[in-house]
């Protein structure tokens, strides 16, 4: 699947781009740093899940580019390598 079909990445950074929409007009009314410093998390978070997906859906797609086809008893042992991945 390419990048640009992966609805996850597309919903996760429409996601980011809401939030950055809310700080901007939450500096924009004088609203606390508190409330603003919480968005500005939620940016963070959402770009990070983002990259996340986006890196894990490559090396998915050249994976099988490369290799061929992953037989599922292979794909049960790379899918515990993508669960180690969410810690990078």
């Amino acid at each position: 699947m390419s990048h640009a079909n992966n609805p996850d990445l597309k919903n996760r950074l429409r996601r980011a781009e809401g939030h950055l929409a809310t700080i901007t007009r939450m500096i924009e009314d004088g609203r606390d740093g508190i409330d603003i410093a919480q968005q500005l998390q939620a940016v963070i978070k959402a770009l990070e899940k983002a990259k996340n997906v986006l890196i894990l859906d490559h090396i998915d797609h050249h994976l099988e580019e490369i290799v061929g086809p992953i037989p599922r008893e292979d794909r049960d042992r790379l899918a515990k390598l993508r669960e180690l991945a969410k810690y990078l």
